[in-house]
């Protein structure tokens, strides 16, 4: 089973760009879609972005679209989110993990592998 570790946050003010990374270890990191989520305080994990595990195919939350870019590099073992024009509403906690089981893309319960997140707070 694929195990996944992020970093990339810090505290930017709006309009700032951050790229997070999401490194992978056991399991053949080639084989899985990966997606990141985010979680602000009060709020329930919501979808950000996944990539297919070949990298040629994308989905976006609608709030992110033209914003944020997912990719990856297999050879790296590591999925990046560039993340550009931050809002604060961007705040949260965000996650990444390794699609596993048989639900919709954008379903939590879809992922395992959660590494512990990385916090990215926007100023306005």
């Amino acid at each position: 089973q694929v195990q996944l570790v992020e970093s990339g946050g810090g505290l930017v003010q709006a309009g700032a760009s951050l790229r997070l990374s999401c490194a992978a270890s056991g399991g053949t990191f080639s084989n899985y879609a990966i997606g990141w989520f985010r979680q602000a305080p009060g709020k329930e994990r919501e979808f950000v972005a996944r990539i297919n595990s070949g990298g040629d195919t994308t989905y976006y939350h609608d709030s992110v679209k033209g914003r944020f870019t997912i990719s990856r590099d297999n050879a790296k073992n590591t999925v990046y989110l560039q993340m550009n024009s931050l809002k604060p509403e961007d705040t949260a906690v965000y996650y990444c993990a390794a699609r596993t089981y048989t639900r919709t893309y954008y379903d939590p319960r879809a992922y395992a592998g959660w590494g512990q997140g990385t916090q990215v707070t926007v100023s306005s």
